[in-house]
């Protein structure tokens, strides 16, 4: 239940990139893979590779997905700018 608690939470802070320019790598669907990865390997972390079964599974164990989603979307999104600048470059070349 652990699991589905992180992927849930990175599902829905990825909800508000559409504020955001789609500068990520991969369009929104890419963003969509940052947020999702990045919430359960940050959740898998902090529970020492383990995923908390039902019991085991409370509030917190959402919101320990939150910090995992924002630094996986921001990754996406710093290399989706980059390819941008680079292929930019490349066209003004």
């Amino acid at each position: 239940m652990g699991l589905l608690a992180w992927v849930m939470m990175g599902l829905a802070l990825w909800h508000f990139t559409i504020w955001l320019p789609d500068h990520f790598w991969g369009g929104i669907v890419g963003g969509l893979i940052g947020a999702l990865v990045g919430a359960v390997l940050v959740g898998l972390i902090i529970h020492g590779f383990v995923i908390p079964g039902r019991h085991a599974t409370h509030l917190s164990t959402a919101l320990e997905g939150i910090p995992g989603a924002l630094i996986g979307m921001g990754l996406v999104y710093l290399e989706g700018l980059r390819r941008e600048r680079a292929h930019r470059a490349a066209v003004a070349a």
